[in-house]
């Protein structure tokens, strides 16, 4: 099956968290593309709102089950996307954030592994840390506070990364190693502290918009729609590539012109309202993405604003019918 093009409804396909924001998008993929879907969650910060367009439908399954544990099922393939992913949710309950990066990742490569099947990390540009390098290339180590309040994500995450790795050189199995950077659309958590939601909210309700710092930290913004074509890319490529290969826009932007940005769309009179900066907080983010270009023909198609609008039309109904 390596390197070869997928056929509608080849494959049983399990996505842990897959009722959260990336989870379920790519739910939506897999099942246009034909393909039965196994969808896991635990509902920490996933929810059924978003596959409930999925329920009825003969090819999809929802499945509550927490990662930290055991799953006995029969796939082909996995997408492993469980672990909550904004700071507030994930320093909540910091020790079980790295039980599910950790235990997840053995207890999912264990699968794939009885299974002979192929399985997929979501990690994270949260491995680089607060960068001294910039843009992030896959072959700079980072830089990591490992006793900080992030460190329970960012180190939980490196570790997943360590076994997908010792797993493909130990047992031969084929893994796909995925860093997202920051990703926005429809369906993301309205209080997951994330600076799109946060900043979208807070437009549409008129309050104040809350910016850590002075506003001049950058991140590169990639809509979902993006980040779910270059996921399942990386799944369809080579069994040789590997990765880790980062999935991202390289488009680069301060805080203080996401704001204007929002505010404009948004058509809200909401003030700009300082607030210190967290620690660990990176500085900059950007993906070097020369990789996903030549491996996986990939880039990013939406712009910002376009992406925006989408966000902020989903946003408006979710606060309306709330």
């Amino acid at each position: 099956m390596s390197g070869l093009p997928i056929k509608p409804g080849e494959y049983k396909v399990l996505v842990t968290g897959g009722a959260g924001f990336l989870g379920s998008h790519l739910c939506d993929r897999l099942i246009e593309r034909g393909e039965d879907v196994l969808c896991v969650d635990n509902f920490f910060t996933g929810s059924k709102r978003n596959v409930a367009h999925l329920m009825d439908h003969k090819r999809f399954e929802l499945m509550r089950h927490d990662v930290t544990f055991p799953l006995y099922v029969e796939v082909d393939r996995i997408f492993n996307l469980a672990c909550p992913a904004s700071p507030i949710h994930y320093q909540r309950d910091p020790v079980q954030t790295t039980k599910t990066s950790v235990h997840g990742a053995i207890n999912m490569l264990g699968l794939a592994k009885r299974l002979k099947a192929r399985i997929l990390q979501a990690s994270t540009s949260e491995v680089y840390g607060d960068p001294e390098v910039h843009p992030q290339p896959e072959g700079y180590w980072g830089r990591v506070n490992t006793v900080g309040p992030r460190a329970c994500y960012d180190e939980g995450k490196r570790c997943a990364e360590t076994l997908f790795f010792d797993y493909w050189r130990q047992h031969q199995l084929e893994i796909k190693v995925m860093r997202i950077f920051n990703t926005y659309g429809p369906r993301m958590h309205p209080n997951d502290g994330r600076v799109v939601s946060n900043f979208i909210v807070q437009a549409i309700k008129g309050e104040p918009i809350t910016i850590y710092g002075d506003g001049s930290q950058t991140r590169s913004f990639c809509y979902v729609d993006d980040l779910i074509d270059g996921m399942l890319r990386l799944m369809d490529s080579p069994a040789d590539f590997t990765g880790p290969v980062n999935i991202g826009n390289p488009g680069e932007f301060t805080m203080l012109e996401l704001a204007e940005q929002v505010l404009r769309l948004t058509g809200s009179t909401s003030k700009l309202e300082f607030m210190p900066l967290p620690q660990d907080d990176p500085k900059q983010r950007q993906p070097d993405i020369t990789l996903a270009k030549s491996a996986l023909d990939w880039q990013p198609k939406v712009r910002l604003e376009d992406g925006l609008k989408e966000t902020i039309a989903y946003f408006q109904t979710l606060l309306r019918e709330a």
